[in-house]
């Protein structure tokens, strides 16, 4: 007996971002593994008497392993289940998706991706500001700004990120946001640059800082809590 498991990105926090593919899919799942970030008024839209299990990982913060998270789900669908595995802001964008599935696959468990709202779609649409604009902001890039050690990632493209040209969004940069500047600036990109500094976003508590790369490393120790956070470096974080 074969369950089914759905990815459903939860957006980054707000329930009004949810899709109506991800309610739909809340509203029948007889067990939702969930992230931190899409607990809370999210978790309304489950169905009543569902297991809900919080499986969620925080920088700094004891969190269950990503081998566990795999087992969780592969005993569930098998099971029988509709599993509903909730993942904060778009489940494709540094979500662990790819390790997931592959679990899935190997046990012969079917699955589904529903997309949402990435954190950086909605910090910008909470700045006012759109991710590109023609001429001087002509390319997007998404960038993690840790890795598995919480360090920078090793090997990353300088001269791509250093284009003047183009809108960069750090996604769990606040550790390493002094390294990132400076390497950055190493590589050309001026210290005049606008940064925005987006944190709890779609939520009460959204925070919107601005600064420039020169003063980025300052600027988070004296804004940043314990929330999550994101780091737009371009033209348009500047904003009007």
């Amino acid at each position: 007996m074969t369950g089914f498991v759905s990815f459903v990105s939860s957006g980054p926090g707000d329930p009004d971002l949810l899709t109506l593919a991800a309610v739909k899919r809340l509203q029948i799942a007889d067990a939702v593994l969930f992230d931190d970030l899409s607990s809370g008024p999210i978790l309304e839209h489950a169905k009543p008497g569902a297991d809900l299990i919080g499986v969620g990982k925080r920088a700094g913060r004891a969190s269950p392993k990503q081998d566990h998270v795999n087992r969780l789900l592969v005993e569930y669908a098998s099971t029988g289940a509709h599993v509903v595995r909730l993942k904060s802001g778009d489940a494709g964008i540094f979500g662990r998706l790819e390790e997931e599935i592959a679990a899935l696959r190997r046990a012969g468990i079917k699955f589904e991706i529903i997309p949402g709202v990435t954190s950086a779609s909605a910090a910008a649409a909470a700045a006012g500001i759109p991710l590109t604009r023609r001429l001087t902001a002509r390319r997007v890039q998404f960038l993690t700004g840790a890795d598995v050690t919480g360090g920078l990632p090793e090997g990353l493209n300088w001269a791509a990120l250093a284009d003047a040209e183009a809108t960069t969004v750090v996604y769990m940069g606040k550790r390493t946001c002094g390294a990132l500047a400076e390497n950055l600036q190493k590589h050309g990109l001026s210290a005049a640059t606008p940064v925005l500094l987006a944190q709890n976003i779609s939520k009460p508590n959204q925070s919107l800082v601005r600064g420039t790369l020169g003063t980025l490393a300052s600027l988070v120790v004296e804004e940043a809590g314990d929330g999550p956070a994101l780091i737009l470096i371009g033209p348009l974080a500047e904003g009007e």
